[in-house]
């Protein structure tokens, strides 16, 4: 028997799901805080060296930290086709906006100090700001979607429908309580942009981002148990009516779905999942505090906590849905029926077994290679080899 045949599908379906996770999560811990630096530029930075120094902050990783984001939308596309083709459907245009930010960005980085001129320069710095910000808001945005469900079905052919024209898939979007995770995911990262700041900078660069990034903490802390709140009371959640055949096909229509109750009976039938919020909300406490108190790489790693916990306590609440549909419960997608193939799962298994340590150790190499604060000696100093 090989390893193959020992590895069931409904496991692999699992170890899939949580790969996925820990892509996502892995892409908010690192690019999240080169997004947070680009919401806080305008703000920490009053002086064209004090904006270098903070872009500089973040000038030799960013690009690595971007593939994260490469890695989730790649996962999605191989071992969740269907939760990839109903999701950019839905998300189209909003997906669109983000990338346009991620493309804006590094043309931004390349091309702020090409020139001489102030006029020049802001308008850039403005283009880092809306590379950051946009994005962090509209994945909130997107996550508040998908725990009220979303307005689409599927048809016997698995073609997903989606409810309303072009306009409606973006504005349909900004209702109160996704805007709501679009200001926790907003503030949550650029509580993590000040704490790299705290890490990397000095002088007031540093000193600004430490009272912004209170504030922010403090706003994602409230945001959070106010959603936490909201999806107790306001927010149905939706149940499988009965256990899914193990090893079953990937048919999310063979699937009977429930609409009603909370999300939250999840920690009722899984106590331990309460780990999560609760790192969610420590973490945020703890990094405001080490903001407040100047402490460097606590703070960092307190935020990175309390991030891992608050996407963590989305993902754990919701298994096993993935992308539940609020106009046609039974078209839900699940763990358990939208998967790839249980070979494509194994065999992505394995080279992700054989990869991602080196992709981990080469990330570590990297930054203990560019450990260091910047300063405004090393910007005016080394003009042409830094931003």
């Amino acid at each position: 028997m090989t390893l193959y045949d020992l590895i069931e599908y409904d496991t692999l379906r699992v170890i899939w799901w949580g790969l996925l996770g820990v892509l996502l999560i892995g892409f908010a811990l690192t690019d999240g805080f080169d997004m947070g630096v680009g919401a806080l530029l305008p703000f920490v930075a009053k002086t064209d060296v004090e904006r270098r120094v903070a872009i500089n902050t973040v000038g030799p990783v960013w690009e690595g930290n971007q593939v994260w984001f490469i890695l989730g939308g790649g996962a999605i596309f191989a071992a969740w086709p269907p939760l990839y083709a109903v999701s950019f459907s839905g998300f189209y245009l909003a997906m669109f906006v983000v990338l346009a930010a991620f493309i804006v960005r590094p043309v931004a980085f390349k091309y702020r100090s090409k020139r001489d001129s102030q006029s020049w320069r802001n308008t850039w710095d403005w283009a880092l700001f809306a590379g950051g910000a946009v994005p962090a808001l509209i994945f909130g945005v997107a996550v508040g979607n998908v725990l009220q469900g979303v307005p689409f079905h599927l048809t016997d052919d698995l073609f997903s429908i989606y409810e309303g024209g072009v306009a409606a898939k973006f504005f349909g979007l900004l209702n109160p309580f996704a805007l709501l995770a679009g200001v926790v995911s907003f503030a949550m990262l650029v509580m993590h942009g000040a704490a790299w700041l705290t890490l990397k900078a000095e002088g007031p660069v540093r000193d600004r981002a430490r009272r912004f990034g209170t504030i922010a903490g403090l706003v994602a802390l409230v945001g959070y148990v106010l959603a936490g709140l909201w999806l107790a009371v306001g927010i149905e959640g939706y149940a499988l009516a009965d256990k899914p055949a193990l090893n079953g096909p990937s048919n999310p229509l063979h699937s009977e779905v429930l609409k009603g109750g909370s999300w939250l009976l999840a920690y009722a039938e899984r106590p331990w999942i309460v780990v999560a919020p609760i790192m969610g909300v420590m973490g945020i406490l703890l990094a405001v505090s080490g903001l407040r108190a100047s402490r460097e790489v606590g703070t960092l790693l307190w935020s990175k906590m309390g991030i891992l916990g608050i996407i963590s306590s989305v993902g754990l609440t919701m298994f096993p849905f993935i992308l539940p549909s609020s106009t046609d419960p039974r078209s839900s997608l699940t763990v358990w029926d939208s998967s790839s193939s249980h070979l494509t799962l194994f065999v992505m298994l394995v080279m992700t077994i054989i990869f991602m340590p080196l992709i981990l150790a080469y990330t570590a190499w990297v930054y203990k290679v560019l450990w260091g604060k910047v300063t405004e000696d090393d910007v005016t100093g080394n003009s042409d080899t830094v931003y």
